[in-house]
């Protein structure tokens, strides 16, 4: 097995390592239409909605520990990359931060400068299947999003904090959707 070496600064070395997984998912007006159950002699109705507004969450998952950080932010872009993790950096202060993310270009911004708590590791190119917050993302657009239409951006939301700060309050729930087998091996 492979080990991680990360340089943190000589005065964090005792402090404790957490490490987390994160992504950015896009929620929007734009529904998908999935199935579902009805009465037998009735056919439900769902309406379609095609409004192109968008809002992003940026997520971080512990998936040992079922801890989460959240943040709702209008752009996937370095800027709001960079509030993210400044906003993370400040809630673990007392902590060292692996971030395992992907290789999306606001990542890796040459101009970005990570916290001194905050460590990151890129997954591979075109590798989704290796972040766990992408089955959060599933998670939560099959049991709280498809099949909805909401009147206004600010609706959407209001639904993804209060869906978000839901899942925070149930880390069984995050570590059953968010634990990979192989996650055990570190």
């Amino acid at each position: 097995m492979a080990s991680l070496e990360l340089e943190f600064d000589n005065s964090l070395k005792e402090k404790p390592l957490l490490l987390f997984f994160q992504d950015e998912g896009r929620f929007g007006r734009i529904n998908t239409l999935q199935r579902c159950w009805g009465p037998i002699s009735d056919r439900p109705i769902v309406c379609k909605q095609l409004i192109r507004q968008y809002t992003y969450a940026y997520t971080a998952v512990c998936p040992f520990t079922g801890e989460t950080f959240s943040l709702i932010l209008p752009y996937a872009n370095s800027d709001s990359m960079k509030i993210f993790i400044e906003e993370m950096s400040k809630e673990y202060p007392n902590n060292r931060i692996a971030m395992i993310m992907d290789n999306a270009s606001w990542h890796k911004n040459e101009d970005k400068i990570y916290p001194r708590n905050v460590k990151p590791i890129f997954l591979p190119a075109r590798a989704p299947e290796l972040n766990p917050v992408e089955n959060i993302w599933h998670y939560i657009k099959e049991k709280f999003f498809n099949n909805r239409i909401f009147k206004s951006i600010e609706k959407v939301e209001e639904k993804l904090c209060e869906v978000l700060a839901g899942l925070n309050n149930t880390k069984d729930i995050i570590k059953r959707i968010a634990n990979y087998h192989w996650l055990s091996a570190w």
